[in-house]
């Protein structure tokens, strides 16, 4: 349970950045941003478990992670036509 709760954390962060990172509008503005960094975060926690690569990790290398989940959800809803084109 306490690991949800540092994804749900450092995927808060990583939102902001990949919104930085991927042009154009995020849908939904900073909150929008700051889900789909806990999405991401989420996902790519989930992902690393899954794979015994997280044992021990650092807190950088979580947010890397969470960044790069971030910032392949945002381009996946941009080309689904999920985001705004305004």
């Amino acid at each position: 349970m306490g690991d949800v709760i540092v994804w749900l954390i450092i995927g808060a962060v990583a939102g902001g950045i990949a919104s930085l990172i991927v042009p154009g509008r995020t849908p939904g503005g900073a909150i929008g941003a700051v889900v789909v960094g806990i999405i991401g975060g989420l996902l790519g926690g989930w992902i690393l478990d899954a794979l015994d690569l997280f044992e021990g990790g650092s807190f950088v290398g979580a947010i890397i992670v969470a960044i790069l989940g971030a910032v392949g959800i945002l381009y996946a809803m941009r080309a689904s036509g999920g985001g705004s084109r305004y």
